[in-house]
């Protein structure tokens, strides 16, 4: 089970990076904003499963109100590039 574990967390990161490329280089803020969701989206995922390894399941709790919170930054985000606001 652990090399399952050490097999995700490896994607995870690699994921994070390309991610974080994206978001520094990005041409656009579209761009940008994409990529600050995909990362928050990893982070999201990256919690739940250190929370399955260590055995604390608070943690999940965390990690959803990390994805709520995440998803109104962007939708604030988007409405700020639309113009909306």
């Amino acid at each position: 089970m652990t090399i399952i574990i050490t097999i995700a967390l490896s994607f995870m990161v690699l994921g994070f990076i390309f991610s974080a490329i994206r978001f520094v280089k990005g041409p656009t803020a579209g761009d940008r904003t994409v990529a600050l969701d995909t990362i928050t989206t990893i982070a999201v995922a990256a919690i739940v499963l250190l929370a399955y390894v260590f055995q604390r399941f608070i943690y999940v709790d965390v990690a959803l109100l990390y994805a709520v919170l995440g998803f109104i930054g962007v939708i604030v985000i988007a409405r700020y590039l639309e113009g909306a606001l």
